[in-house]
């Protein structure tokens, strides 16, 4: 008999608890922005995450093995090597730069990077020696992703490419044009000296990795979730980039990305 009456009790005191948490959470106010997600979440378009996950997480385990530890090694070169390579492979860049600035409408900026490439090439000894920087001739990025983006492509869906990183399908299709149209790796093929393709985009991302090592290690130490991190990071670079924002007004966010070139 007790022991029908404790259940009776426990039941009533159920129903009563039930009752009083409903009543509380029918005067709780919400707010649309309670719902909201940032805009960056909201344009990413992620439907192969599953694949590009597992190709991620083999991307940070070369990273860890091979990639950091090379790209810390490099570090410890005298600065003046350091940013002799840098120079050096930046000035490769610059044709494709001077190319993509045509395609955007930037007929000034094209006008100055070819300066660049001129004086970088001649008096700067190959590019080693950023000599263009020194009398005002200021570097500036432009790639055919951000020339499909002007002319109004979109990213379309967002991926992982292995060992390359992060991508979309326009900045995929820009690397693929990249590929085929730069004029320095076409003239090492032409010559016969076609491993000199895989050894230059090898080099850049090691340069391009070793500015950027306590910043991936930040991200990958401090995030919930290092992959949604760094799709994300990649978005806001991309998305700064393609306006051409100045560095100096962006949050440092690391890309990591190795580009073919």
């Amino acid at each position: 008999m007790s022991k029908k009456i404790i259940i009776l009790f426990f039941l009533f005191f159920s129903l009563l608890s039930y009752k009083v948490v409903a009543s509380e959470a029918d005067q709780v106010n919400t707010d649309s922005e309670d719902f909201e997600t940032t805009t960056i979440e909201d344009e990413i378009y992620d439907p192969f995450e599953p694949v590009n996950r597992a190709i991620f997480s083999f991307n940070n385990v070369a990273d860890r093995i091979v990639l950091e530890p090379i790209a810390k090694g490099y570090k410890k070169l005298p600065s003046p090597i350091q940013s002799g390579f840098n120079n050096f492979l930046s000035n490769l860049r610059t044709p494709l730069v001077v190319v993509n600035q045509l395609l955007q409408g930037q007929a000034e900026n094209a006008f100055q990077s070819s300066g660049r490439f001129v004086v970088n090439s001649t008096v700067g000894v190959f590019g080693l020696f950023d000599v263009a920087e020194k009398i005002g001739l200021e570097e500036k990025e432009e790639d055919y992703g951000q020339t499909l983006a002007t002319w109004g492509v979109g990213d379309g869906f967002y991926i992982v490419l292995p060992l390359f990183g992060p991508s979309n399908l326009r900045d995929t299709s820009g690397m693929v044009l990249t590929m085929l149209t730069d004029p320095i790796n076409a003239y090492a093929v032409s010559e016969g000296e076609a491993w000199l393709v895989p050894m230059r985009t090898a080099v850049n991302a090691v340069d391009t990795r070793s500015q950027i090592i306590d910043e991936v290690n930040a991200l990958r130490d401090n995030s919930v979730d290092y992959y949604a991190a760094v799709r994300s990071s990649y978005y806001q670079n991309r998305k700064a980039a393609i306006n051409n924002v100045d560095d100096s007004e962006l949050t440092p966010l690391p890309l990591i990305s190795i580009e073919f070139e």
